[in-house]
């Protein structure tokens, strides 16, 4: 097991110990494995909207919207965990649970990028709308690569930038993005001499990680790309 794998396994199961008492208690109230996926996604429609609000009512400098978007995203991805366990500790496991959670997951992803990339644009960030929109083909990419792989009988895991990765990176910088601005004022920008440009703003805290993950989403995929190609040519032979 790669390092990486074993400390990613290691945190998911100290989340679910954290979670344990509150899935028994979602249990016990009658919700199935598909009602946290619906919620889940509920939630991610939700930040959407927040975002697209934030890119009609807010002006360039207020980063408020970012902020509680930020912590939306991060609730909302605390269910694509309950739902698994759910279904575990539930005894409710069903193929078709497993496909509607990989479907509605792919939506929640979607929808989330087009809010981030309706605000950027909105507020002129057109630089960062791109590298949102790469990031967001990159993250699809992840996941259908695996898929296609498993489909041709490969399981392919891993890689730097997977979904939960993701929700935590952009949902972590967005609130810092809030607070950033609470403290640094919306229209800061700094200035290094000799470059006419600025080379950071208030923004950049939001903006700056979704670019690297536009970066290692992509190389994730390539990646696993890869190991699909190896698995499969090992078990040709």
């Amino acid at each position: 097991m790669e390092p990486q794998t074993s400390v990613r396994t290691s945190l998911q199961l100290g989340i679910y110990k954290i979670i344990d008492p509150f899935v028994k208690l979602l249990i016990k109230v009658g919700l199935t494995p598909n009602a946290v996926t619906s919620i889940g996604f509920i939630l991610n429609v939700g930040v959407a909207a927040i975002f697209i609000i934030g890119a009609e009512d807010g002006n360039r400098g207020d980063f408020t919207y970012i902020g509680w978007a930020g912590g939306l995203i991060l609730f909302a991805g605390l269910f694509d965990m309950l739902d698994g366990q759910v279904a575990r500790l539930g005894n409710m496991k069903s193929v078709f649970g497993a496909l509607y959670d990989s479907v509605l997951d792919r939506y929640s992803e979607l929808i989330m990028f087009l809010g981030i990339c309706y605000y950027l644009v909105a507020h002129h960030y057109f630089l960062s709308s791109i590298f949102a929109f790469i990031a967001l083909i990159g993250s699809m990419m992840v996941s259908y690569v695996r898929a296609r792989a498993e489909g041709l009988g490969v399981e392919i895991k891993g890689g730097l930038m997977q979904r939960p990765e993701r929700v935590i990176t952009i949902g972590v910088f967005a609130i810092a993005c809030g607070i950033g601005s609470s403290y640094l004022g919306g229209d800061y920008k700094l200035f290094i001499p000799g470059f006419r440009f600025h080379v950071f703003e208030t923004m950049s805290i939001f903006t700056f990680p979704i670019a690297i993950l536009a970066v290692l989403t992509n190389l994730t995929a390539a990646k696993r790309l890869m190991d699909a190609k190896k698995a499969l040519a090992e078990n040709e032979e």
